[in-house]
């Protein structure tokens, strides 16, 4: 999603130029008008058609091999003509053209070889950005009572893929959400990250509770990790203006309310899930117009020079305005420019706004705030 310029990936058919070739075009053309204007004005014999060889060389580290020919060609041409304009010609100068036709060769089929690796990377960056989406379904803009909206912010320019997940659902028991990070990267990640995410889509429908989901939860990453894997993971549940959130080893929420950025720090610590996670709910109750941000620890390490980016400090300015597409795409810009473009994790998102109770029957009250309610 972000970080970087990325390449653009080489053409192989007929058609314009890509910027990769234009400038290695255009880098060799340089060369070769100014070789010859040093050999034109030294006159005979040709003392730098050797210089020529690189031509093709310059244009092969950029451009397409049908560029690099073609260089090649006119590179080869000219060398003849100088080589040619002398009286008799010399052995130095019918080598310097016959190393000019032999270097052309080599240029175009490393040329060759290097955009084949270009196409295959651009190709296996496209299945990843596919196999992301799969798992990472876009969200909102309303689910429930909740505008929502999510984000996915990735540390490469060349592939988009990694372990953080989210989710957000209109369940029987209110909207549930769930934010979660995969240790490692790449595809072992992206594997179990679709599995959290699968059996969340199940068990969020089916557990009323949320501690019970969370149970299930770490019995499917046992399952599928080995002894040092683990995910961190917050899961949130809205009903009836009733905000819960258990939390296995993630960065907290923020709570955005009327100007204020209050961090949802747990009850109780617990590890993350894949260690047996024994977690306490916190409740908080709701207002029309709070803001809830989810995010993994990608944000909180975001730095520069040593100075991390001030999530809790810039969290109402950048969040608090807009919708909640609006707000997530303020702290992108804001974080990207933090970094200077360089993130040194993935980020996910997820912005969620409380606009007030449901019309018709009121939600039931949360099985764990039954007691509190009767005491």
């Amino acid at each position: 999603m972000l970080s970087g310029v990325r390449t653009q990936p080489f053409q192989s058919g007929r058609g314009p130029l890509s910027p990769g070739s234009r400038a290695g075009l255009g880098a060799a053309l340089a060369l070769l008008a100014l070789v010859s204007a040093v050999e034109l004005a030294d006159g005979r014999p040709a003392h730098y058609v050797a210089l020529m060889v690189a031509a093709p060389f310059l244009a092969a580290a950029l451009a397409s091999w049908r560029v690099v020919l073609g260089v090649g060609v006119l590179a080869t041409v000219i060398g003849a003509s100088f080589a040619l304009a002398e009286r008799t010609m010399s052995l130095v100068s019918a080598v310097n053209v016959a190393g000019i036709a032999l270097a052309t060769a080599i240029a175009a089929a490393v040329a060759s070889v290097r955009q084949r690796q270009a196409e295959q990377i651009a190709e296996l960056s496209k299945l990843a950005a596919v196999a992301q989406q799969a798992v990472l379904r876009p969200l909102g803009p309303q689910v429930g009572t909740l505008s929502v909206a999510g984000r996915y912010i990735s540390s490469t320019a060349t592939a988009e893929i990694g372990g953080d997940l989210y989710e957000a659902m209109d369940t029987p028991y209110g909207v549930r959400m769930i934010i979660g990070d995969v240790r490692g990267k790449g595809l072992d990640a992206v594997r179990l990250a679709s599995i959290v995410l699968g059996s969340y889509r199940h068990v969020a429908y089916e557990r009323a509770d949320l501690r019970a989901v969370v149970t299930d939860l770490d019995r499917a990453v046992a399952r599928n990790v080995g002894d040092e894997d683990f995910v961190t993971a917050a899961l949130v549940e809205e009903r009836g203006g009733t905000l819960t959130i258990v939390n296995c080893g993630h960065p907290p929420p923020l709570l955005l309310r009327r100007g204020a950025v209050i961090p949802l720090e747990p009850p109780a610590p617990a590890p993350p899930l894949g260690f047996m996670p024994v977690v306490r709910p916190r409740v908080e109750r709701l207002e029309p117009g709070d803001r809830l941000l989810l995010f993994t620890d990608g944000l909180g390490e975001a730095r520069r020079d040593g100075e991390f980016f001030p999530t809790a400090d810039r969290a109402w300015r950048l969040l608090g305005h807009g919708t909640v597409a609006d707000g997530l795409a303020s702290l992108e810009t804001a974080l990207v420019e933090w970094v200077h473009g360089r993130l040194d994790d993935d980020i996910a998102l997820v912005l969620m706004e409380y606009t007030g109770p449901r019309s018709g029957p009121t939600a039931a009250v949360p099985s764990w705030e039954v007691g509190a309610a009767e005491s």
